[in-house]
């Protein structure tokens, strides 16, 4: 898994989250970000934040 920082992840950015109820499962869903919920500059489970479709989870992985 990549460690994201925060300043990396802005409004906008195509990335790959894990949501709450897939932790265990370890499935990703993909979407665009909208708002960056985590304050802190890194995360060890990855920065939290809020997909476009209302969606909030912790960033695995950022797309180009």
């Amino acid at each position: 898994m990549n460690a994201v920082n925060r300043v990396k992840i802005k409004p906008g950015l195509h990335v790959l989250i894990v949501l709450k109820k897939d932790q265990r499962s370890g499935k990703l869903t993909k979407g665009i970000v909208k708002d960056v919920l985590t304050k802190a500059l890194s995360h060890p489970h990855g920065i939290k934040v809020r997909l476009e479709s209302g969606e909030i989870g912790r960033v695995k992985e950022v797309l180009d």
